[in-house]
């Protein structure tokens, strides 16, 4: 049998935990329930356990290092000698052993060491009852990812979409309030079903939320941009804008200006635990008459006669 050490890709100092993750990269490409019928990777797979069965155990490791057994877990001819040697009182030892070369080998190092404990982390297994060995085990199913797109308001305030599968089936699936895009939704056993009679995998559902013509959301908050009137943005008044719930009043202070920005309280999207919700944020935009009125264009010419406003102020705008 070759050098566990060379099986598993390890070095011979490489700790514990290194020992383990090679095994279960190897264990888990080359196990047979994932590669039927193919004798070649079986026989690796068999070697790379009985190299994890030697290597994972520290006693058995010491003892192989120390040349005491080989990659078999025998015990070396000359290891053997000495235990006997030992064992009758030889130099080095006494009964029992206990020198240099002593102590019997009974081959009970390692006894509470199961290599199958893997496969139950790897795969998700658990063995018959009264079966034993690696083909007693049941496989979970592997995972399933699907990408999904979901408008703007479904985002927001959450719903229940209906979607269809790879096997065919349908299913419908709650999109919480607040989903962003990024967010994976996870469907518990709806993946490919197992091997074996283990488990299904589960569904994962990566969301995407398209973009909306109106608003746009920062956290849990919602901005939106209202044109109003010019006569509106003087005189004050009210106004209705629309939010993720529906449309609502909003009053308007008097001489409001482009970029007068107004605060919804509440009117946000829900997020956490306790489903707080944000704000909505109304950003006013003064619109002029389109096409321009005649009589507002006289008004404003008298106005402006001998005016000279400063608008256009800080750096790079002084006149």
């Amino acid at each position: 049998m070759r050098d566990p050490y060379d099986v598993l890709g390890v070095k011979r100092e490489a700790s514990a935990d290194e020992i383990k993750k090679a095994y279960r990269k190897l264990a888990k490409s080359l196990h047979p329930d994932l590669n039927p019928g193919k004798p070649e990777i079986e026989k690796r797979f068999k070697e790379v356990s009985a190299a994890y069965d030697l290597l994972g155990d520290a006693e058995k490791r010491a003892k192989f290092d120390r040349g005491e057994i080989d990659a078999g877990g025998n015990p070396r001819a000359d290891a053997a000698f000495r235990d006997a040697w030992a064992r009758r009182g030889g130099p080095g030892g006494g009964p029992g052993g206990g020198g240099p070369g002593g102590g019997a080998w009974d081959g009970t190092a390692g006894a509470g060491f199961d290599p199958s404990d893997i496969f139950d982390e790897l795969f998700g297994r658990r063995r018959r009852p009264g079966a034993g060995g690696a083909g007693s085990f049941k496989s979970r199913g592997a995972d399933v990812t699907y990408a999904l797109t979901i408008d703007f308001l479904e985002a927001a305030r959450g719903g229940t979409r209906r979607i269809k599968l790879a096997d065919g089936r349908t299913l419908d699936v709650n999109i919480p309030p607040g989903t962003e895009s990024g967010n994976t939704l996870r469907l518990k056993q709806q993946g490919s079903p197992g091997l074996g009679g283990g488990p299904a995998g589960n569904a994962f559902i990566e969301i995407t939320v398209a973009p909306h013509h109106l608003f746009r959301r920062e956290g849990a908050d919602i901005h939106i941009e209202a044109p109003v009137a010019l006569q509106e943005a003087l005189l004050g008044g009210s106004i209705e804008v629309p939010t993720i719930d529906g449309r609502v009043s909003v009053k308007l202070p008097k001489g409001a200006n482009t970029g007068t920005k107004l605060r919804l309280k509440g009117r946000g999207v829900a997020q956490g635990k306790k489903g707080e919700r944000g704000d909505q944020y109304v950003t006013l935009k003064v619109v002029l008459p389109d096409p321009p009125d005649a009589e507002l264009t006289r008004f404003v010419e008298g106005w402006a006669k001998g005016r000279r406003d400063k608008v256009r102020s800080g750096e790079g705008w002084e006149d």
